[in-house]
């Protein structure tokens, strides 16, 4: 039984299963998202600029890596800007489930430009290595260095907690793209101490670890999004979906119960057990009380389908005949199957 402030909270709280509040609760997770994007450009277009600036007057090439690697952290703003203002488009006829599948595709854009930046960065870092140059304005790379860690860092928080708010793996990607970046930004600052000391090696040596860095880093966004393509969802989120159902009145038991992100948004399909005697009215009342109990208890659960299945019936064990109970009007109706 849930506790008493959560009923409280339920009972107080509008709330809404209609089509119109999905298309709402989209539409507010994507200009959360589009917000959080124009922001994170700003200030990593600025912090690419003054780095920019250093590296041209320094010719410091770890500084050089990690300028690139944030103009490449601010660009990736663009194609996920598109995925998410695809995602407000509503679902059609060829596209049933909408498209906020954009925001899987954009998080491979995103992948494939770490992937970019760390070659880019081995390669700059080698060439120096195999053809040494002075570098110059010391004081300069290091406060460039530390205004890439600040900015880097606000946007890897912004961005991270925006998209676990809203359920974006892309998002959070990107904010572990520049988290990464923000201290790949503090060991340029070890290049530019070593070279103050007469090592001549220090800055293109710093630069390999940059790359190693944004390697890393890929391997982390990678699985996020092979884990996003794949319908991969937390088991804890189906083990609380078990637990909903198994406490609806009238559920004597749960079947199978699967969960998928479609953008930023989890949509289920579940299989109830209910007594055989139920008609297909009391069997259908209780399929939508499991929907409507799962869509309250899954964190950005904005859809699920519930198909209801029966006791053994003993006294008709020849019974084939199957019915389907649409749960009214939903996003996603809730059925109910079984033997009459």
């Amino acid at each position: 039984m849930k506790p008493l402030r959560h009923r409280l909270a339920h009972f107080l709280t509008p709330h809404g299963h209609e089509a119109g509040d999905k298309v709402d609760a989209a539409m507010e997770t994507s200009r959360d998202g589009m917000r959080t994007l124009w922001i994170s450009l700003v200030v990593l277009g600025v912090t690419t600029v003054v780095q920019a600036v250093i590296v041209a007057l320094s010719g410091s090439v770890a500084l050089l890596g990690d300028t690139v690697h944030n103009a490449a952290d601010a660009l990736t703003a663009v194609p996920l800007g598109i995925a998410f203002l695809l995602g407000r488009r509503a679902a059609d006829r060829r596209f049933t489930y909408g498209y906020g599948r954009a925001e899987d595709l954009a998080g491979v854009l995103i992948v494939a430009t770490i992937a970019a930046s760390a070659v880019l960065a081995a390669w700059t870092a080698v060439d120096r290595l195999l053809h040494p140059r002075d570098i110059t304005h010391l004081w300069a790379v290091s406060g460039a260095a530390l205004a890439g860690f600040a900015g880097n860092e606000w946007v890897a928080r912004h961005r991270i907690r925006t998209g676990r708010r809203i359920g974006s793996a892309a998002l959070v990607a990107d904010g572990l793209h520049a988290r990464t970046d923000g201290f790949t930004s503090l060991a340029v600052l070890l290049g530019a101490g070593g070279t103050a000391l007469g090592w001549r090696a220090a800055d293109p040596v710093v630069g390999l670890l940059i790359t190693l860095a944004i390697v890393l880093v890929l391997k982390d966004a990678a699985r996020e999004v092979y884990r996003r393509l794949m319908d991969s969802v937390d088991p804890e989120l189906v083990a609380t979906a078990h637990d909903t159902l198994r406490a609806v009145d009238g559920v004597l038991g749960t079947g199978q119960v699967r969960m998928r992100w479609i953008g930023h948004a989890l949509r289920a399909e579940a299989d109830i057990v209910v007594d055989a005697r139920l008609t297909v009215v009391e069997a259908h009342r209780i399929a939508v009380a499991a929907e409507h109990a799962l869509i309250h208890a899954v964190p950005r659960l904005t859809a699920a389908t519930v198909h209801t299945d029966h006791t053994p019936v003993e006294d008709d064990p020849h019974a084939t005949l199957r019915h389907h109970a649409p749960a009214g009007r939903r996003a996603a109706p809730s059925s109910a199957y079984f033997s009459g």
